[in-house]
């Protein structure tokens, strides 16, 4: 159990991070302590995690917590960056894809997984990303896992931003035992990493990698800078584009446009679940032995099934729409309102972060106040989702707005006010205490009810 170090109750205290590494022989009995912990936040409505949305995730959506409390209100908690998901062309296309191959692929892509959809999939891809190769992925997880598993080995050497996603972590471990951090966006720092590596090891592979836009920051590395190190020390540039790519940029291609990198990164991550409504991934890269080799080489795409027919329908017409001039008045409607939403928060008093994307970090601080906060915005019909050590630094809580082409002024003034709202209200620890004490005492009479 999380120890009651705020003088108000153990759901406020505490982390993840101390339930990571249990101990003890009973591999089923070690979960207790993490479960104990999890039940008393959740008695006192401060487990933000797993909520379940009982309607499209549109800009508006009923959602239930995992304690089944009803929720709803404005929704920044969804990662439909241009308002696809209920696209009717979108809808339609997946409604057709079932009607003529039913709802399961019914195998690995490199077995009889494959559908004609997944092969126009990977040709319309192509020519969107400038003629490069695609490899189509079940998940983004999965592409970001496998590009690096699937190319990189034991003795070959890994540099990666400390905070890149899980998947490029989780995949750089199972690849070398080379894996080297550098500090985030310090190119310093990745050069001297790549200088010692040289300086040692003048034989084997390095993969540099980075993504476009870190998610829980909203920040972007200089990818030219990156590239130019790539060059002088023979190693080879990994961009992953999951929360850009399709969204922002003129053309719908990110930072790689924006920074005139689309050629400059060997290997390029995307993932379908933040601008082209579907789940699914992909790896693109400039030749065709390297695409012939991930795909039976990666293990996320040979040993697991390929996308469904309705997924790869899905992304079909999401791309079709994002290369259109109706993806084009998306993408400007979408950064209206990420502008929007960061000048009035900031105006309101509130600490926003990184640069202007769809995600919009606003800081809170420490995690006893961000878990408070987090139950009083639902409560006044406001869904956000809070982020907290250890994805985030102890002690740099955050909420993750995630900004939608559908918002509209209205909506984004509900959601400032809400924030500034909760925020005044749990300024001071003795109202955070107050309002926990409330929680528990609420929660004590409904059990005994």
């Amino acid at each position: 159990m999380a120890n009651d170090t705020d003088g108000t109750n153990g759901a406020l205290a505490g982390s993840l991070k101390d339930y990571r590494v249990p101990y003890g022989m009973d591999l089923i009995a070690r979960t207790e302590a993490f479960f104990g912990w999890q039940e008393e936040r959740r008695l006192q409505s401060v487990w933000p995690y797993a909520r379940t949305i009982s309607s499209p995730p549109g800009a508006n959506c009923e959602a239930t917590s995992d304690s089944n409390d009803i929720l709803s209100g404005v929704n920044f908690g969804s990662q439909d960056y241009l308002s696809l998901s209920s696209h009717p062309k979108v809808k339609q296309a997946a409604i057709d894809a079932i009607d003529r191959f039913g709802v399961h692929s019914a195998g690995s892509a490199a077995l009889l997984g494959n559908t004609s959809l997944s092969r126009e999939l990977e040709q319309n891809l192509s020519q969107f990303m400038g003629g490069r190769e695609i490899v189509l992925y079940p998940t983004g997880w999965a592409a970001g896992y496998g590009a690096i598993q699937g190319l990189v080995r034991p003795k070959d050497h890994i540099v990666m931003d400390i905070l890149a996603h899980s998947c490029l972590q989780e995949g750089a471990k199972a690849a070398t035992g080379n894996v080297h951090f550098n500090r985030h966006l310090d190119l310093q720092s990745v050069k001297g990493k790549l200088q010692r590596i040289r300086q040692q090891d003048s034989k084997n592979a390095i993969l540099l990698v980075t993504e476009s836009l870190f998610s829980m920051h909203s920040n972007t590395p200089d990818l030219k800078a990156l590239r130019e190190l790539c060059d002088r020390y023979a190693a080879m540039l990994l961009i992953d584009c999951a929360h850009d790519l399709g969204c922002m940029g003129e053309n719908g291609l990110g930072q790689l446009e924006t920074q005139e990198m689309l050629d400059g990164a060997d290997i390029i991550i995307g993932s379908f679940s933040k601008s082209f409504a579907s789940n699914g991934g992909l790896v693109a890269v400039k030749t065709r032995a390297a695409a012939e080799y991930l795909r039976y080489y990666s293990a996320t795409t040979t040993f697991s099934n390929a996308m469904s027919p309705a997924q790869a329908a899905a992304v079909l017409a999401a791309l079709e729409i994002i290369r259109s001039q109706e993806g084009k008045k998306l993408r400007r409607a979408l950064l209206s309102n990420i502008l929007k939403l960061r000048t009035d928060l900031s105006r309101a008093g509130q600490e926003v972060l990184g640069v202007a994307s769809p995600i919009v970090p606003v800081h809170v601080g420490d995690e006893a106040r961000g878990r408070i906060i987090s139950r009083e915005m639902s409560a006044v019909g406001a869904i956000a989702n809070l982020v907290e050590y250890p994805a985030v630094p102890l002690g740099q809580s955050r909420f993750r707005l995630q900004v939608m082409a559908q918002h509209t002024d209205s909506d984004i003034e509900t959601i400032v006010n809400a924030f500034r709202t909760c925020m005044d209200m749990t300024a001071m620890p003795r109202q955070r205490n107050q309002i926990a004490s409330n929680i528990k005492v609420k929660n004590r009479r409904s059990s005994a009810a």
